[in-house]
C-alpha cells in the first residue's frame, strides 16, 4: 500500500537491511513495533518491501518526531536485537521531502 502523506515539506526515513537467517522473535517484535509505531506523534504511515536486500521507508512530520521514535524503549531494543542476531547488514538515511507528486487510476 501506498501512504497517503501531508503535503511536503516532511521526513522520510528510509531503512535498508540485509536479514540473518535467525528468525527467531523477529516477527513478533516486527508486530509490536507496527501497533506502537501507529500511536506515536508525527507518524504519517511507511512502506515495505522485502526480496534478498529489505527497504522500509517510514514518513514523518518532523524531525523531533524522527528522534522520539529513535529514543523509543522498544524500537531501541529492537535496534540492539537488529544488530546482534536479526540483520547482517543496515543502513538508515534520514531525508526532507520537498516535493511529491502521483499517479493514481
Amino acid at each position: 500500500m501506498i501512504v497517503n502523506t501531508m503535503q511536503p515539506p516532511y521526513y522520510a526515513v528510509i531503512f535498508t537491511s540485509v536479514r540473518t537467517d535467525n528468525e527467531k522473535g523477529y516477527n513478533l517484535m516486527a508486530d509490536k513495533l507496527e501497533k506502537l509505531v501507529a500511536n506515536q506523534p508525527g507518524f504519517l504511515g511507511f512502506e515495505s518491501a522485502r526480496n534478498k536486500v529489505g527497504i522500509t521507508v517510514s514518513y514523518w512530520r518532523d524531525l523531533d518526531s524522527v528522534k522520539t521514535w529513535k529514543e523509543n524503549t522498544l524500537h531501541s531494543l529492537a535496534r540492539e536485537k537488529g544488530r546482534s542476531e536479526w540483520y547482517s547488514r543496515f543502513k538508515v538515511r534520514i531525508a526532507k521531502v520537498e516535493r511529491d507528486y502521483e499517479f493514481n487510476i
